[in-house]
């Protein structure tokens, strides 16, 4: 139980440093998207976002080598085996060193094809967005080197890290935009912005190099062959490809279609809309970041009752995290933007709504995912789940090929995420024996409930108050007052209302003290 305390503890204060840096980054954010999308233009803003968006489909190898990695350096610290650990983080970078000029290949060849001949971009701005997709390329490729240095650096918890390079970021990165806001240079404003992006990015990578060579013992490479554990990781990444190649097709894949159907404008649209959404779900993914590494440590020590704890709270949490942001700006969602970026692309007030929606349905099966990947065993999970999610791609095509307007996309995205929720549990009860009854009704009923019951009281004001600044405070206000309330005495038990009422005490007490 002391050590269970501990994790807790610990959890608790990495989930605090993550939210230091995703406050701060959040209140930049919302000045430099607004900056940008004026300096750009909404045309150059959307071949920005389409552009960089199709060079992360390349990143899909890296995502599923990405999760092996922290899937197997978290698992061999819960066990303790330093050795083992060494020749994890050592094979792991060889792997990525050869898969980088792989996909440099494919970006060189097969991506540049498809950028010139394909996608809609106004011909006079080709010649940037090939500028654009080369920028993308170069940083993608220092992202796939530091692949094990970042994940080594989240199997250890050491978010603190995370948190500072994270503000450090967010300041260069405001820079960068102040600087093609307002240095009157005769310059390409699209060009200068992704090349002062990737020269952020190198420096980052370096950064995360430079400490992880400093305090991490594992992090030394070492050039050596285990045929077996090269064939464990590579058959482990393999089959989790199938899952990060249906999680991009679901983003940068129908961002494409998008594209090809529609033009930039709506690109731009939906790139607003992701932008709202990582501010608003960011909360909550920094919470996972600092719960998962406990719970692969909990099922490699055989702690199966905290493992099950943990999915199920983390799961909870994690969804009221997004609901208390998220409902105020579903309903004032045309106030903020107006408030925010002045005038924006049509369909952009849709787009952030849906995707909010989507983000609550997605946040369920976060710590089902971590779970699943700690035991090691996913073939037939990604064959099943990966083939299902694999459904966004061709559904959307057949919604925007009939004419159907492009929220359809999002809404065939929510659908196929339920469905892959209830595939999840389906494995996992005869996987590591997850009650599927006893997680429909803690988790699903439970904040199904808790988002019915705080949406009433704002629901009225939004329908029955003018628009204007009036109801938006109202709504706000009521908003977090009802999402607080409806947690606290609905989606917590007796437990959890104690432990909040203890923090909150002890706080108060601080603070007089």
């Amino acid at each position: 139980m002391d050590s269970h305390a501990e994790n807790t503890k610990r959890i608790a204060k990495n989930t605090l440093m993550l939210y230091v840096r995703m406050l701060f980054s959040m209140l930049v954010s919302l000045y430099t998207s607004r900056v940008v999308l004026n300096t750009l233009g909404v045309e150059d803003y959307g071949i920005y976002n389409v552009v960089g968006g199709f060079v992360a489909m390349f990143s899909l190898i890296s995502n599923s080598l990405s999760a092996s990695v922290s899937r197997f350096l978290t698992f061999e610290l819960g066990r303790g085996d330093m050795e083992r650990l060494k020749e994890t983080f050592s094979t792991s970078l060889m792997i990525h060193l050869a898969l980088a000029g792989i996909v440099f290949l494919l970006a060189e060849s097969i991506g540049i094809w498809f950028l010139n001949t394909q996608m809609t971009i106004p011909e006079e701005r080709l010649y940037a967005a090939n500028w654009v997709f080369q920028a993308s390329v170069i940083s993608f490729m220092f992202g796939l080197f530091s692949v094990p240095y970042n994940a080594s650096i989240t199997s250890h918890e050491r978010m603190s890290t995370f948190a500072y390079i994270g503000i450090l970021e967010v300041v260069l990165r405001l820079l960068i935009v102040l600087f093609i806001a307002y240095v009157p240079l005769g310059y390409d404003k699209l060009i200068a912005y992704s090349l002062l992006l990737v020269m952020v990015s190198m420096l980052l990578q370096c950064i995360y190099l430079w400490y992880c060579r400093k305090h991490f013992e594992e992090c030394r490479f070492k050039l050596h062959f285990n045929k077996s554990f090269w064939k464990e990781m590579s058959s482990f990444a393999g089959w989790n490809f199938i899952g990060a190649t249906s999680g991009l097709l679901k983003d940068q894949g129908v961002n494409l279609l998008l594209n090809l159907f529609l033009g930039p404008v709506v690109n731009a649209a939906r790139g607003i809309s992701v932008s709202v959404n990582t501010a608003v779900s960011g909360f909550a993914g920094n919470f996972m970041s600092a719960i998962n590494p406990q719970i692969t440590k909990s099922y490699a020590s055989g702690d199966r009752v905290y493992m099950f704890s943990l999915v199920e709270r983390g799961a909870r949490f994690s969804f009221y995290i997004i609901l208390l942001f998220a409902l105020p700006v579903i309903f004032e969602t045309d106030f903020i933007l107006t408030l925010w970026l002045k005038h924006y692309p049509a369909h952009t007030v849709n787009f952030v709504r849906l995707i909010l929606f989507l983000s609550l349905c997605e946040v369920l099966s976060n710590t089902l995912i971590t779970l699943q990947l700690a035991t090691g065993k996913i073939r037939n999970y990604q064959l099943a789940v990966g083939g299902m999610q694999l459904m966004n791609f061709p559904v959307s095509y057949i919604c925007l090929k009939v004419g159907l307007p492009p929220e359809s996309t999002l809404i065939a995205a929510i659908l196929i995420s339920l469905s892959c929720l209830c595939l999840r549990l389906v494995f996992l009860r005869s996987m590591v024996g997850l009650s599927v009854r006893r997680y429909l009704r803690n988790v699903c009923c439970n904040v199904g409930f808790v988002l019915v019951v705080a949406s009433i009281l704002p629901s009225l004001l939004y329908l029955n108050l003018q628009d204007g600044w009036g109801r938006f405070l109202m709504v706000v206000a009521v908003s977090l007052a009802c999402v607080g309330l409806t947690v606290y005495f609905i989606g917590c038990n007796a437990r959890e209302r104690r432990f909040i009422l203890d923090k909150a005490l002890l706080i108060k007490t601080k603070l007089i003290g």
